[in-house]
């Protein structure tokens, strides 16, 4: 059974439960608004079903709600940020705004932020870089996950890729967002939470056997989107996010899903282009000259489309969310 709720109210109650737990109201309000947004893009697995994992870290120390990050401009066009065992959320939101503060006049900036926590919707934080016109690539690494190729032990996080384009002014940014595992880790702890499988070809248990048990699922691991293409993808994304931020490897992270251990010390980076630096005006055109032979083919649509259309009507008629989480975030909350 579900129940509606506005975005904003949602927003609010996370906002709130975090602030209880421990987290300060600046950091509170950041991430309350993320998995609202999460929630009102369709994409539950990173939405309001984190609040009780997040605030229970927060109590038990593993994440520092009062962590302010520290922003340095580390060379011309490079700035790196030490999330401080905080909250990814408010970490990476001060890296790209310092890096978007200067990218127009360096056409390039780099943002890499350490000792981090759950990134949540990778697309939502380089869709914040595409509203300020830049070409945004985003990168983070996650708790081991994945097997190498071959492998049934995780050694690589899920590591998601994400991409944003700036459009013309009545358009979305252009959004590309994937694990590069065949679905979200989060995709399965729900379906525990639900009691139900999986699907055959989301993850193998810890012999290496397919499953569809999801607590054999996150006793094993992942499998990678394209095979050993996927699993060399996600070798990329760990070097370019956790070994570049200076942080934990994913087989060296502990759980988001629990309270127990140590903080995960994860990585996340980021690419700025700014296209006034190379196409100039030239850019916007080709940008929709391409997109317009994209749609212009009958049941082809753009990456990202579904998303936008949950939104707006989110934004409208508020989101659907379990019952039961609804009340335990309000209780949370109070």
């Amino acid at each position: 059974m579900s129940a509606s709720i506005a975005v904003a109210e949602l927003a609010g109650l996370c906002a709130a439960a975090l602030a209880r737990a421990g987290t300060s109201p600046e950091n509170a309000r950041i991430v309350g608004d993320a998995l609202a947004a999460a929630e009102a893009d369709g994409l539950a697995s990173h939405g309001a079903s984190r609040l009780p994992f997040y605030a229970a870290q927060v109590r038990s120390g593993k994440v520092d709600g009062h962590a302010v990050p520290e922003v340095v401009r580390s060379a011309a066009a490079s700035v790196r940020v030490d999330a401080r065992d905080g909250f990814a959320y408010p970490a990476i939101r001060a890296g790209l705004d310092a890096a978007l503060a200067f990218v127009a006049d360096t056409g390039t900036a780099a943002v890499a932020v350490g000792n981090s926590h759950h990134a949540g919707a990778t697309g939502h934080h380089v869709e914040h870089a595409a509203r300020h016109g830049v070409v945004a690539l985003g990168f983070s690494n996650s708790p081991a996950g994945i097997a190498p190729f071959g492998g049934h032990v995780g050694v690589f996080g899920t590591n998601p890729i994400a991409f944003a384009c700036p459009r013309a002014a009545d358009h979305l940014p252009l959004v590309i967002d994937l694990s590069l595992s065949a679905v979200a880790r989060g995709k399965v702890m729900q379906a525990k939470q639900r009691g139900e499988p999986i699907p055959e070809g989301w993850a193998i248990d810890a012999g290496g056997r397919p499953t569809t048990d999801p607590e054999a699922a996150l006793g094993g691991t992942m499998l990678p989107i394209g095979g050993a293409k996927g699993a060399a993808l996600a070798l990329m994304v760990e070097l370019l996010s956790a070994a570049l931020t200076g942080s934990h490897l994913a087989f060296e992270a502990s759980s988001f899903f629990t309270a127990e251990g140590p903080p995960p010390r994860i990585g996340q980076s980021f690419v700025l282009l700014h296209p006034d630096a190379f196409a100039g005006p030239a850019f916007a055109e080709r940008v929709e000259t391409l997109i317009g032979a994209v749609v212009a083919q009958p049941g082809c649509r753009l990456p990202g489309a579904r998303r936008a259309e949950l939104r707006a009507r989110a934004l409208k008629e508020g989101v659907l969310v379990p019952a039961a989480l609804l009340a335990e975030i309000r209780a949370l909350a109070s």
